[in-house]
């Protein structure tokens, strides 16, 4: 937080829409391009282009800053997973052994909200998370909708009410993964539905059956509407733009439930309110160890390699794998237990996701091993990419079970290669970027042919990468589809209630 525009600009270069967002009433979060040789520590974002920066929203924030004369680090009162303080003597109780000192109010806080994040992409505000300031202003639909609560993912969590031609998405709630964020998850719908005077009539759930938000769900009365999980990021894109398609939706993330049992994630879908169906997705791959290869990416490198790969090539990189950035002293015998996994199929569930594929490549350039929050290691990549570079790697397609499944096999042969030839990481992520774009324009384009469709929607967690994104976008422009993005609702999770809403709007009664 700094105090006035002339301090932004001391370390950042602010565009005039930038400076709008800035000065703007919602005073969001604006992730702006951060200058070489400003004076605010490296540690704040440790290898980031982009800073967070947002000016003073209240009397006290121009009193503090006022008295300080310097940047303040802002962060919420909160451990972390757990929802904001809200209460003096809560938040004396909750964080009394991380704050050395305390500046209390006499002026209660009624409800929790975040600050919302914003971001500009391809020089249009793009919101990355939706809380104060943003929410709960309706989102206007084209049709009239039921009386409906969709209630949203477990990852940066929101849920959605609908009305009328309105829905009305929560505040950023986080990741329902404890008892604390859920209980702060029910206060609020409680209070929405007081304040908008809205009993639902029907409830929308992901299809995953551990979600507390889905078991919570489940519980109301109501009709209940199962709905997956990338078909309602489809669905959220389509109608924040006014889109009632059919359209391909291009929608890549960390993980969501598929219907066919396995962790979806790269998806190229086709269609509308009301029913889609899945035209392509990249090959399955194991997670050795499930949720532990979300927390250390080196996993997901190794199932890469080796399962696409073969065993020798491992070996030939096995110094990758058992160096003690990676491993400890134990880590041969660490692999051999995972590959054992793999083979036998024992807590390795099938995974598409394009998210974990950026996991597996940084950690195969050594960026991120494990992580310590969501997201680190494709940020990493994302961060180092040669803007410069041209090259792309291989990849082909094959159709199986009656879809397009998309081969990594010669991608991951290709940065092994480029590892061996000592080609700077920078250049081997500027080329991994932009095989993904390739893979998109590719399979959008197959398609065209097949089904005639011109438009296409970007949505999931993946396309916060403002690199991936924008070149995406652009390309597929290029090739001459309409391509239509998230502005008004987050591309990741924090969208989803939205589709959620509007695809159970349609279910037939």
């Amino acid at each position: 937080m700094l105090k006035d525009l002339a301090a932004v600009k001391e370390h950042c270069p602010v565009s005039g829409e930038e400076e709008k967002l800035l000065l703007s009433p919602e005073s969001p979060i604006v992730l702006l391009p951060w200058k070489k040789g400003s004076s605010i520590a490296p540690a704040v974002a440790p290898g980031q282009k982009y800073l967070g920066v947002m000016l003073p929203y209240t009397p006290l924030h121009h009193l503090l800053l006022r008295e300080s004369g310097m940047a303040l680090v802002m962060t919420s009162g909160n451990l972390s997973e757990e929802p904001i303080a809200k209460d003096n003597e809560e938040a004396l109780l909750r964080l009394g052994g991380i704050a050395d000192a305390f500046l209390l109010h006499d002026r209660d806080i009624s409800v929790q909200y975040d600050d919302s994040v914003v971001a500009l992409a391809s020089g249009q505000p793009t919101i990355l998370r939706r809380a104060r300031g943003y929410a709960p202003f309706p989102i206007g639909l084209p049709f009239s909708t039921k009386p409906i609560l969709a209630c949203g993912a477990e990852l940066k969590n929101t849920f959605c009410l609908t009305r009328d031609g309105y829905a009305f998405i929560s505040q950023h709630i986080g990741d329902l993964e404890n008892l604390e964020t859920l209980t702060h998850f029910q206060r609020t719908v409680e209070l929405y539905q007081k304040l908008f005077r809205i009993n639902p009539e029907m409830v929308a759930y992901d299809l995953h059956p551990e979600y507390l938000c889905t078991k919570y769900a489940l519980e109301l009365p109501g009709k209940k509407v199962g709905v997956q999980h990338h078909f309602a990021h489809l669905v959220s894109c389509l109608a924040e733009n006014g889109e009632a398609g059919p359209a391909i939706g291009l929608t890549f993330d960390g993980l969501g439930y598929g219907t066919d049992g396995c962790l979806w994630g790269g998806e190229f879908l086709v269609g509308d309110y009301r029913s889609f169906t899945r035209k392509a997705h990249f090959e399955y791959l194991p997670m050795p160890g499930g949720a532990a290869a979300i927390r250390h990416p080196w996993r997901m490198a190794l199932s890469y390699v080796y399962t696409l790969l073969g065993k020798e090539r491992l070996m030939s990189h096995l110094p990758l794998f058992t160096s003690a950035v990676l491993l400890s002293e134990s880590g041969e015998e660490k692999i051999r237990v995972l590959l054992q996994q793999i083979d036998r199929r024992m807590n390795s569930p099938f995974t598409s996701s394009c998210g974990r594929l950026f996991d597996g490549v940084s950690a195969l350039l050594g960026l991120c091993p494990s992580i310590s929050f969501e997201g680190q290691a494709a940020m990493g990549l994302e961060m180092i990419a040669d803007l410069g570079e041209e090259e792309a790697y291989e990849f082909f397609t094959e159709i199986e079970d009656g879809k397009e499944m998309i081969r990594l096999g010669p991608m991951i042969e290709g940065i092994l290669q480029d590892l061996e030839r000592g080609l700077h990481p920078s250049r081997i992520s500027g080329k991994f970027h932009n095989t993904l774009v390739k893979i998109g324009v590719t399979l959008c384009q197959k398609i065209r042919d097949h089904e005639g469709l011109e438009k296409v929607a970007l949505s999931g967690g993946v396309f916060q990468n403002r690199l991936l994104s924008e070149r995406m976008k652009s390309a597929l422009e290029e090739s001459g589809f309409k391509v239509l993005v998230h502005r008004q609702v987050p591309c990741n999770d924090g969208g989803l209630s939205l589709g959620q809403a509007v695809i159970a709007n349609f279910v037939p009664e």
